[in-house]
């Protein structure tokens, strides 16, 4: 790597990894829940829930959002939009994972109606605090955040399930599901859906987790410790070497290859 901080060879590998892991490895992934579906509500509303619910093990993750779209049919927004309080929390009082009870899950679904009743999209939502000018999206998703916990019942606020569902940057959190759900809505490729194209890719911080710290630590695209907003900085200004104007673009191969246990 030279000064610069441009490596030859990991250029190479980052392309070579972004190419291989396209659509045909999409599955098992929170994403492919959104896939399913081909009206921009239906996907906005499957991509928001599957991120929010993308953390712990795999398989459990995909069971719960299994339920959740069984729930849903095949309109998310449909059901949502045309469905009773009364019926939405008899629905989703059993659906529970790990830190989410089945009181979060009814609040959450209640909440996005409320979201597409008053501002007819998260995107809308979204767009009322984004900013242009930033490098990066910290500002926008830290008052999104806050616009979200504000849809829940007032005696919520403040609950650990809710504090953890909206993270905030500011309290230094690396916000992984948000950046997830944006890289989803604001990318454009097989597995992006381009939806908020008012958004530059170039603005996305990349969902760390788990798996993109340890293959991004053993490539020397941070020196950080611990999983955190500064991290995910890092990281995504070092992938700005490889790809300025889309960086998070090797999110999903990087991740991948961390989940599948293979080499680099």
């Amino acid at each position: 790597m030279n000064k610069s901080g441009f490596s030859i060879q990991l250029k190479r590998k980052l392309d070579y990894h972004y190419k291989e892991f396209d659509f045909s490895k999409l599955i098992p992934d929170p994403l492919q829940f959104p896939h399913r579906y081909e009206h921009i509500y239906d996907k906005e509303i499957s991509a928001f829930i599957s991120s929010i619910y993308a953390y712990g093990n795999l398989k459990q993750i995909i069971t719960v959002l299994e339920k959740i779209h069984s729930i849903f049919g095949c309109s998310p927004y449909s059901f949502i939009l045309e469905s009773s309080t009364k019926k939405i929390t008899k629905d989703f009082s059993d659906v529970k994972h790990r830190f989410f009870d089945g009181e979060d899950s009814v609040d959450l679904i209640l909440a996005i109606k409320n979201i597409f009743e008053n501002y007819g999209s998260l995107k809308n939502l979204f767009l009322l605090y984004y900013f242009s000018e930033e490098t990066s999206l910290k500002d926008s998703i830290h008052f999104f955040s806050v616009s979200l916990k504000n849809m829940f019942p007032k005696n919520k606020v403040g609950k650990r399930s809710l504090e953890f569902m909206f993270p905030d940057p500011y309290k230094g959190s690396a916000c992984k599901r948000m950046n997830l759900f944006l890289r989803w809505m604001v990318r454009n490729d097989d597995l992006d859906f381009g939806l908020w194209h008012e958004i530059s890719p170039s603005q996305l911080v990349i969902p760390v987790d788990t798996h993109i710290h340890k293959i991004c630590t053993i490539l020397k695209l941070t020196n950080q410790k611990t999983v955190n907003w500064k991290m995910a900085e890092e990281i995504t200004n070092n992938l700005k070497n490889y790809d300025k104007l889309d960086p998070v673009k090797y999110d999903f191969a990087i991740c991948h290859i961390g989940m599948r246990k293979l080499k680099f």
